[in-house]
């Protein structure tokens, strides 16, 4: 089984859709493994988004991120990274296909609703910033 974390982003958290989100993943037979609500700082934003720390749109991503309370969860599944990925849609809304998360609710490339692991690397070090290994069921 595969592990991907799950971000229900501000603009989600503020047209009321993680309810939504949460069960498009749940109807694609993911399981749910750990969740919560926080407020992510700034050093955590930093740290999920180190990989863009060069590029001209990071603070606007950290500021973005951390302007409101999000949903951090773990789901579990059989190619979990690659059916959330497929059920987030492409990350710039407009190009999203209909029927996927930000295709049917995005507005455009930064306010994109959710994030998801790319890759099971990634998947690792992300959970990891958001959950201890107690917080996680097996």
């Amino acid at each position: 089984m595969e592990r991907s974390l799950v971000l229900i982003k501000p603009d989600a958290m503020k047209r009321g859709l993680a309810g939504v989100i949460i069960a498009r993943l749940e109807k694609r037979g993911l399981k749910i493994v750990a969740m919560k609500m926080l407020q992510m700082d700034k050093a955590l934003a930093q740290q999920h988004y180190a990989i863009h720390k060069d590029k001209p749109f990071f603070k606007d991503l950290v500021e973005f991120i951390t302007s409101t309370p999000i949903i951090a969860a773990v789901f579990e599944g059989d190619r979990a990274i690659e059916a959330i990925r497929q059920a987030m849609g492409a990350t710039d809304s407009v190009k999203a296909a209909p029927g996927s998360i930000r295709g049917d609710f995005g507005l455009d490339i930064q306010q994109n609703l959710v994030h998801g692991s790319d890759s099971p690397e990634n998947a690792e070090r992300e959970i990891s910033l958001f959950f201890s290994p107690k917080e996680i069921l097996d």
